[in-house]
């Protein structure tokens, strides 16, 4: 059965920052791409950053390129999100995701494609 654990989340005024983690089980870690998406309050879901199978290959939203970084430990089988100045409108449920991809280089930004989703962690920035 496969799990994604996220952790990390909290509250933090603005200009604050947070490191979420994200724990897959169940699955072959190497062979999946990761990401991170975000729902906020009456919006719909949305991508927040990508990272590839390989761990070499990012993208991320424009609204937070530059302040967030995605990353991945093979050894652990971790997936990181440090997120650095935040604003109030970061405010959110924030979600880990994993897709098997047949590319090591693919970063996939298109949430329906993922399969396995985490339960979720609240973060809230206060202005």
């Amino acid at each position: 059965q496969v799990q994604l654990v996220e952790s990390g989340g909290g509250l933090v005024q603005a200009g604050g920052s947070l490191r979420l983690s994200c724990a897959p089980s169940g699955l072959t870690f190497r062979n999946y791409a990761m990401g991170w998406f975000r729902q906020a309050p009456g919006k719909e879901r949305e991508f927040v950053a990508a990272l590839s199978r390989n761990g070499v290959f990012t993208t991320y939203a424009d609204s937070v390129k530059g302040r967030f970084t995605i990353s991945r430990d093979t050894a652990k089988s971790t997936v990181s999100l440090q997120m650095n100045s935040l604003k109030p409108e970061d405010t959110a449920v924030y979600y880990c995701a994993a897709v098997p991809t047949g590319s090591s280089y693919v970063a996939e930004t298109n949430q329906y494609k993922y399969d396995y989703w985490g339960q979720g962690t609240q973060v809230t920035v206060s202005s």
